[in-house]
């Protein structure tokens, strides 16, 4: 039996080895021809770079020869231009040279005639020397003296206009100042008396205050200081005293034994102690309620007590303690208008009269007193200075003693605050006129408006304008210097000059 599956079998292995071989037969013939593009496309390559090399040669060639055309045509105009400016420049070189030489014809013509001038002015001076007599030094300081003069003179009126309107200003900007704190603050002026009247419930007391054989009145004197009047007067008696502390413990003492009854020696020695620690701690209280009322702290004590016994002193009729208040309200109010430090201000103001209370206990003026007090009790220095220059002894060192001395003169000078003895107010007068008829020149001196103001009328022919400005100033420095017054004395000098004729 045939076997057909070995053929078969046979038949597929031979298939599938010349497919095999067919396929590698295949594979060689592509990768020849693959090779062979390759080779022909590479050496179509080289030949087109070489084509593009051959071009960018013969382009760059044609650059290179427009540049050095472009180049040529340059060159050739900047020669045209350079030989063109040199021409220029020859032509502006000959015509420099031209005008030197005339400018030098001209500097020696100028120079002849500097020569002939000058030959001319000496021989015009001197003529001019045969003709007035003087020589050119002597004519010069005669010229000299004249211009010094006039320029002294309008010196003199400059100076006079310049004060004018400094002043002008300075006192409108002072007036606004103290016109604002004046409005600021309102206080009270009472005139103070040397005594106090009591009021008695009956007439029948007055005969109990004096006592068998006026033992109870004297004993009563002898323990306050006080003068105690008994007169006609119904259900009063007084109280007499120029020590206002002592009349007030007077007068405390007097209405306690008569409110008691009990009125005999022994008593009166108890009430008068009582009445006496009284008005003592009643000091201490002002003192406290004056620095509390001007917003014043961290006062020493012993200062505070001084501050409460001006309650009891008086300068012109014045109460001083009210007087401190009202300065230092007024410089608080000043310096704050000034943007300066208004505490400061107001604890100089309070303290610059505190020496008063201790003239009368002490040896030295009110302000040597006061400065020592400040200090002993570590016053600021500016506290200090303001106690010292208030009436000035001493220089200013700050704004703000100048503004204590201003408030100080606005609170003593105010109509009604203080009253001055005629006797003094007489003196103060004649020394007014003594002191500006002193110097040479013035004619006559009148003391006007309570001596608030001096008129001095001085010879015209012997004071010019410029003088009479410095005259005035001359007067009120020593004014300053010499006397005592309150507040400010204006000094005006007249000159006039009158022509007179007659017609006929």
């Amino acid at each position: 039996m045939f076997d057909w599956m070995s053929v078969l079998g046979a038949l597929a292995g031979g298939a599938v080895a010349a497919g095999a071989a067919l396929y590698l037969v295949g594979r060689r013939v592509e990768r020849r021809a693959a090779t062979a593009a390759a080779q022909a496309a590479a050496v179509a390559s080289e030949r087109l770079l070489e084509e593009a090399r051959q071009r960018l040669v013969l382009a760059a060639k044609e650059d290179v020869l427009q540049a050095r055309e472009v180049f040529e045509q340059e060159a050739s105009r900047r020669r045209r231009e350079m030989e063109r400016r040199e021409a220029t420049l020859d032509e502006r070189l000959a015509a420099l040279e031209e005008r030197e030489a005339r400018l030098h014809q001209r500097d020696r013509a100028l120079d002849a005639r500097e020569q002939a001038l000058a030959a001319q002015e000496l021989e015009a001076r001197a003529q001019l020397e045969r003709l007035c007599g003087l020589t050119a030094q002597e004519a010069k300081q005669e010229l000299l003296h004249r211009l010094e003069g006039e320029a002294r003179s309008e010196a003199a009126a400059l100076l006079r206009d310049l004060r004018e309107q400094a002043r002008k200003s300075a006192q409108r900007e002072a007036q606004k100042i103290v016109a604002v704190a004046i409005q600021r603050m309102a206080t009270e002026h009472t005139a103070e008396s040397t005594v106090a009247a009591v009021a008695l419930p009956s007439d029948e007391m007055k005969g109990r205050i004096i006592g068998r054989e006026g033992r109870n009145i004297r004993a009563f004197e002898a323990a306050t200081g006080v003068d105690v009047i008994i007169d006609d007067t119904p259900d009063t008696v007084v109280v007499s005293c120029f020590d206002p502390e002592r009349r007030e413990v007077g007068r405390l003492a007097l209405e306690r034994l008569i409110s008691d009854g009990r009125i005999h020696p022994g008593r009166i020695e108890e009430i008068v102690a009582k009445a006496r620690e009284e008005v003592e701690a009643a000091v201490v209280e002002a003192g406290e309620q004056a620095a509390y009322e001007v917003g014043i702290h961290g006062l020493h004590p012993e200062l505070v007590k001084l501050l409460g016994r001006m309650r009891y002193r008086t300068s012109y009729g014045q109460n001083m303690l009210q007087h401190s208040k009202e300065v230092a309200w007024l410089a608080g109010i000043m310096a704050a208008e000034l943007k300066l430090d208004t505490e400061l201000a107001k604890r100089g103001a309070l303290l610059h009269d505190i020496g008063k209370v201790l003239t009368h206990e002490h040896d030295g003026t009110h302000v040597q007193l006061g400065v020592e007090v400040a200090t002993k009790y570590g016053e600021h220095p500016v506290v200090v200075n303001c106690i010292a220059a208030h009436h000035d002894d001493v220089a200013h060192e700050s704004p703000i003693s100048v503004i204590v001395q201003a408030a100080d003169a606005v609170s003593g000078s105010r109509p009604g605050a203080r009253r001055e003895a005629f006797e003094t107010y007489v003196k103060r007068l004649t020394q007014l006129e003594q002191i500006a008829a002193e110097y040479p020149g013035v004619e006559k001196v009148f003391a006007i408006q309570a001596g608030r103001e001096v008129r001095v009328v001085v010879t015209p022919e012997a004071i010019d304008d410029g003088k009479a400005c410095a005259l005035s100033e001359q007067i009120a420095r020593r004014i300053e210097r010499d006397l005592q017054y309150p507040g400010q004395i204006k000094v005006v000098v007249i000159r006039e000059t009158r022509a007179v004729d007659f017609a006929r």
